[in-house]
């Protein structure tokens, strides 16, 4: 966490958690290691859902459903996700899970390489939320770009690292060198952006919430 560990409790404390299907899912990610978005940022994807109000929601970064089931539950009733992977293991229990929660005809899954696809993809999503490889936002965010209308929102989760983008290069382990200085430079882009307002908040393990300008 990147806040205080007494803050995080007592905000958490007030939190009025998820559907059934969501708190059994979470806890079978926890208990098996599958990284999902933390209790603060599911809270504050939620608000920002209840604000933005989307239509058409992009996910880079499935895993196994958690980000985009809660999506759907929260945003409005008729939104459309959809949600990229290319972890082959975790596809199918994604689709698994989509169906059991009936969740099958509002979220659409796409296979394979984000770099790839996000190629292929047309219209507009007005709601991106990013949540895969860290050391790849930065080359996803170009056509990312592309795909935002004016007053789309984008947001990037997991962009402190649990502090380390904060440490000197030479602070961090030498595997970890590479995807340190590319989410400094995925920073520094959001933020000198002319396309965009971008804000870096140390909510979870940080997160940036940027608008569309122009």
């Amino acid at each position: 966490m990147i806040t205080q560990d007494r803050i995080s409790t007592f905000i958490n404390s007030f939190d009025t958690g998820n559907t059934p299907f969501l708190n059994e899912l979470e806890k079978y990610a926890l208990e098996t290691n599958v990284p999902i978005i933390r209790p603060q940022m599911q809270s504050f994807l939620k608000l920002l859902l209840a604000i933005k109000q989307p239509k058409q929601i992009l996910e880079v970064g499935t895993a196994i459903g958690f980000s985009a089931l809660l999506m759907s539950e929260y945003g409005p009733e008729n939104c459309r996700i959809t949600t990229i992977e290319k972890y082959e293991k975790r596809i199918p229990l994604a689709k698994e899970n989509f169906k059991k929660a009936g969740k099958e005809e509002q979220i659409v899954l796409l296979e394979g390489d984000a770099v790839e696809i996000l190629k292929e993809l047309d219209g507009f999503y007005d709601f991106i939320f990013m949540d895969a490889a860290k050391g790849q936002y930065i080359h996803f965010l170009p056509d990312i770009l592309k795909l935002m209308p004016i007053g789309g929102l984008l947001i990037s989760d997991n962009v402190l690292q649990d502090g380390d983008v904060l440490e000197s290069r030479y602070a961090v382990t030498r595997r970890d060198r590479t995807i340190h200085s590319r989410m400094r430079e995925y920073l520094y882009a959001l933020k000198h952006n002319e396309q965009l307002r971008t804000d870096i908040l140390p909510i979870g393990d940080g997160v940036t919430v940027s608008v569309k300008l122009k």
